[in-house]
């Protein structure tokens, strides 16, 4: 499924439609949208996505910040590197974990940002 976007003020669904679109692309996998809004500041939507290598983390996230340019929307960051089993690209109102499955397991993102007594618990743990 391939949308059509506005290269001017793209609405956060149409964002969401260009990550998902992006990553589809070139064959993610296991694709999870989340609402994270109402537990953090720092964005609304919260995207996780499965790669079957670092090969494939890199050119995901090479991939979905070249669409994210054209259509308008410039990454505001983006942290791993060439070879890292995850990488984050930070596109403002929503934020793109690309992980090898592996690492999603470990790291368990869609647990901890399920609720936010995971989150309190996490922040209690730090302290």
């Amino acid at each position: 499924m391939t949308h059509q976007y506005n290269t001017q003020n793209l609405s956060l669904d149409e964002q969401i439609n260009l990550v998902t679109d992006a990553l589809d692309d070139l064959k993610a996998q296991a694709i999870t949208v989340m609402t994270v809004e109402h537990l953090t500041e720092i964005a609304e939507r919260m995207i996780i996505a499965n790669a079957t290598s670092k090969r494939h983390v890199k050119a995901l996230a090479d991939k979905l910040g070249a669409k994210a340019k054209e259509a308008g929307l410039m990454p505001l960051g983006r942290e791993g590197d060439k070879d890292s089993d995850w990488t984050l690209v930070d596109l403002g109102s929503i934020v793109v974990h690309i992980m090898t499955p592996q690492a999603r397991e470990f790291y368990d993102l869609e647990g901890l940002w399920s609720s936010p007594e995971a989150l309190q618990a996490l922040a209690v743990a730090r302290a």
